[in-house]
């Protein structure tokens, strides 16, 4: 709870002082999709309760959509809001499934993550919360960017044929 007024604070003083911050930063994510964490707890599995709604990481090359190639929609596991299209998924070797932009602008937050010692850019699902991995700019591809994802928290769609 500290550390969600923590950011209300920054994104309020940097609005006062007309300077727009760079990243977009997530507030209270319940806004979004009203559901108690006992509610989550029975709808995800354990895997996906630590990961979607505890910002967990499953080992790396171990997800189930690290080699996936199909053609489809990636969405969110929490609520099923389409995230990523097959087009923009690429092999980054990185051991996540990675993707060089979003099926829409806005579907994804990013909001600053400083733990573990470190300074990255969280991706969360813009209509649950959901936490899905993180965001870097080492990315291969002409939009420079690398989304690098848990398989557990995302889903497929395949595209009809």
């Amino acid at each position: 709870m500290k550390k969600i007024l923590g950011l209300v604070l920054v994104c309020m003083s940097l609005q006062a002082c007309g300077q727009q911050p760079k990243q977009t930063i997530a507030t209270k994510t319940m806004e979004n999709l009203p559901k108690t964490e006992a509610e989550w707890k029975a709808q995800l599995t354990e895997e996906e309760y630590y990961i979607l709604r505890q910002k967990g990481t499953e080992r790396p090359y171990t997800g189930k959509f690290l080699m996936h190639n199909e053609k489809g929609m990636y969405t969110c596991r929490g609520c099923g809001a389409p995230l990523f299209s097959s087009d923009s998924k690429f092999d980054s070797h990185c051991g996540w499934p990675s993707f060089d932009k979003e099926v829409k602008a806005g579907v994804i937050k990013e909001t600053a993550d400083n733990t573990l010692g470190m300074r990255r850019i969280e991706i969360t699902c813009a209509k649950c919360g959901g936490h899905l991995g993180h965001v870097f700019d080492d990315g291969p591809t002409e939009t420079g960017l690398r989304y690098c994802v848990n398989s557990v928290s995302i889903g497929f769609e395949a595209a009809k044929k």
